[in-house]
């Protein structure tokens, strides 16, 4: 479970930098061509999901009550 919690970390990263690249009116995702285009968005939308539903049970910090020292 480890390496999927990466991947979908990896995806988020690359969405997040892209929606950032977007605001700047560079979409980097939309220059790889519509079908990879698609199926990147669909990728970063299911990591979203999976980090949604899954978050909290493996978060060390919502575990913790949400206090850092």
């Amino acid at each position: 479970m480890k390496s999927l919690h990466t991947i979908t970390f990896i995806l988020l990263i690359i969405g997040g930098l892209n929606w950032g690249l977007d605001a700047l009116g560079y979409n980097v995702v939309d220059m790889l061509g519509s079908q990879i285009a698609v199926i990147v968005y669909l990728l970063v939308g299911l990591a979203a999901l999976y980090e949604v539903f899954t978050h909290k049970n493996r978060c060390k910090n919502c575990m913790s009550g949400g206090q850092q020292i």
